[in-house]
């Protein structure tokens, strides 16, 4: 008996479901989601890290794939030449740990910023520049900041708001 992790592929929006008839027929699943914050209160406040994917742990000499296919929401297996993609299980430590660690990050992190406030960047193509905070942007996690480039009139950058941290006067 070989366990092996699958990548499974579901219909357009239906990672929930797909998850929920694969947990309900007992096959080991990993759905990776993000907490996010949307501005309609009424919106879905988690989103699939891969959209259209999750990750099923099976074997496949005794689970035959017509058992994977054929569930409600799933579009198929994963296959490169009519076999099935195996992940390690190192791949899905690492997606795991990434996942855990966007959705400790607090979400409120630019609480307290304002327009003017001077801001470090602390990753991206502009890792190591001090920049002036402009605005959150609605609906995202990115903010949108100014930054003096080689003498140059300042230029608006877009950056996700955890590569953001307020400069201590």
């Amino acid at each position: 008996m070989s366990l092996s992790w699958y990548v499974l592929h579901s219909k357009p929006n239906q990672e929930e479901l797909l998850c929920s008839q694969l947990e309900h027929r007992k096959i080991r699943v990993y759905y990776p989601r993000l907490n996010v914050q949307p501005v309609n209160p009424r919106a879905r406040k988690v989103k699939p890290f891969f959209p259209g994917y999750l990750f099923v742990r099976v074997d496949l000499e005794n689970t035959p794939i017509s058992s994977l296919t054929y569930v409600p929401g799933a579009h198929g297996v994963v296959s490169f030449d009519h076999q099935p993609a195996s992940l390690s299980e190192d791949v899905l430590d690492t997606i795991r740990r990434n996942v855990n660690r966007i959705n400790s990050v607090p979400k409120d992190h630019r609480r307290g910023l304002k327009h003017g406030d001077k801001v470090f960047i602390k990753g991206g193509l502009f890792e190591g520049y001090q920049a002036i905070f402009d605005v959150a942007l609605k609906g995202s996690d990115r903010v949108r900041l100014l930054i003096q480039l080689l003498h140059q009139d300042q230029i608006r950058v877009q950056v996700p708001s955890g590569m953001v941290q307020p400069v201590k006067p």
